[in-house]
């Protein structure tokens, strides 16, 4: 059965949509002292607490969920059990781009002698290490994507579109005050990207966007021709089989406050909230607890 856009009214809610995600988006532009800091809660493995959920992704290495947080990455097994892998440096963007292998940027671990802003880093041993590839002290990337080979990123030090062929030599495209991207896995060429006025498509590789059209969403992921997936600030999740042009509501995330989102297969979603993070395998509908957090943690 196609999959059909529900009517949707612009009630108050819309306008309170708006304004938290415009908050959401001026919290994010921050340097390094945003994000930063030596507070100290439990996390799942006796160590600092995690702070914000930044990132998710399946390792096709070992299968393991790994999150990207505040406070660095962690490994959670079937069980629910979460250890942290490597460093506790602060991984804005995160995505995994092959077994074993994870792109990211972000903000060193205090005490580090590593610029504020770390670029496009590189690990190929599953977040226990990481290299700098490109823009180092330069750019923070509050969202990656790996697509074909060729690297996305929306730089948030300026507000702009990066892509890369290779890691290292970067085109800077549209500017636009975006928390999140999604590429089209079958046109490359096709970019949406989150804003407080709602999602902005670009269809010639982010050279340029339209403005932002309902609903108004904080996240995107996509996989797969008609597995592309947002989810609002308030858990909401919705899902669209023709590319962005309408929106189906398909269920709620619990926990609060939305994080971060990766649709890992067209059915196969996971969605981190204030509350942890979540795992949908009926295309949304429904989610499943795969790692508590607690108010210690952040």
């Amino acid at each position: 059965m196609p999959l059909r856009s529900r009517p949707r009214p612009r009630p108050r809610s819309l306008a309170a949509a708006t304004a938290l995600l415009a908050a959401v988006l001026a919290g994010c532009s921050g340097g390094q002292d945003d994000h930063q800091d030596s507070s100290a809660g439990h996390s799942h493995d006796g160590g600092a607490g995690i702070g914000h959920i930044h990132g998710l992704g399946i390792n096709p290495g070992d299968g393991k969920l790994y999150v990207a947080t505040h406070r660095g990455v962690l490994a959670v097994d079937g069980e629910g059990s979460a250890k942290r892998v490597g460093d506790t440096a602060d991984y804005m963007g995160f995505a995994v781009a092959g077994p074993d292998t994870f792109l990211g940027s972000g903000h060193p671990a205090e005490g580090s002698d590593e610029p504020a802003n770390r670029g496009l880093i590189e690990s190929t041993d599953a977040g226990k290490t990481w290299k700098a590839l490109s823009l180092a002290g330069e750019v923070d990337f509050h969202a990656l994507e790996q697509t074909g080979g060729t690297v996305y990123g929306y730089d948030s030090t300026n507000g702009m579109l990066r892509v890369s062929e290779d890691g290292e030599n970067w085109d800077e495209r549209a500017k636009l005050a975006a928390l999140d991207i999604a590429v089209s896995p079958a046109d490359p060429d096709t970019v949406l990207a989150t804003t407080a006025d709602g999602v902005a498509r670009s269809t010639d590789g982010g050279k340029t966007f339209t403005g932002g059209a309902e609903p108004v969403l904080a996240y995107l992921s996509w996989a797969g021709e008609d597995g592309l997936y947002g989810i609002a600030s308030d858990g909401t999740v919705h899902r669209s089989g023709d590319g962005g042009g309408s929106w189906t509501e398909t269920g709620t995330v619990p926990g609060g406050q939305a994080q971060a989102l990766t649709a890992v297969t067209p059915d196969r979603v996971l969605a981190a909230t204030t509350g942890g993070v979540h795992e949908s395998t009926d295309g949304g509908k429904t989610f499943a607890e795969r790692l508590e957090i607690s108010a210690s943690d952040h």
